[in-house]
């Protein structure tokens, strides 16, 4: 169990981090929304990794219970979900800058 003192210090930096993230974020030009979609998108892989790591854990430790079991393998599952999305939404945003190739004149 955490006591209170830890619990209050990770959820201070918890919410320091979402703080200086929105911030930073929000001051990004529109026109640099595609390279940081995309290097986002890449960091996520590594969270991933971190994910499974976790849920191997979680399924290698005995007999955990049922909801850590399921929260382990939603992350998993989330994670890929975000990064296959950012990627196909990158792909496409990139599309829009490709010369089409029709019959020169």
């Amino acid at each position: 169990m955490i006591d209170g003192t830890v619990l209050f210090f990770l959820i201070s930096i918890l919410v320091l981090a979402a703080f200086v993230g929105f911030e930073v974020i929000s001051k990004v030009p529109t026109m640099l929304h595609t390279p940081l979609m995309s290097a986002t998108n890449a960091i996520h892989g590594v969270i991933i990794a971190g994910a499974i790591i976790v849920t191997a854990m979680v399924f290698s430790n005995g007999t955990p219970s049922w909801w850590l079991q399921t929260l382990a393998v939603v992350g998993v599952a989330l994670g890929a979900i975000n990064v296959v999305g950012g990627f196909a939404v990158t792909e496409r945003m990139l599309q829009m800058f490709k010369k089409k190739s029709g019959p020169t004149k």
